[in-house]
């Protein structure tokens, strides 16, 4: 299974990308803002991924430091 994200602030144009998508007979889910956020932060997390470990505690340090 293959998958796209399509992010637009012209949502005109994600309903006709959504419409052509259906008439292909392809699956089109829509992402919650939750979801959206969850997929990104994912996204960022894997590129980010170093491999090295870190505490909770420095991790909570350095949110609260922003």
């Amino acid at each position: 299974m293959a998958a796209i994200v399509i992010k637009s602030d012209n949502v005109k144009n994600l309903k006709l990308l959504a419409e052509l998508a259906a008439q292909l007979g392809e699956t089109v889910n829509k992402l919650t803002p939750s979801q959206a956020e969850d997929f990104y932060l994912g996204l960022l997390m894997k590129k980010e991924k170093t491999g090295k470990t870190v505490s909770s505690k420095t991790v909570l340090k350095f949110l609260n430091s922003k």
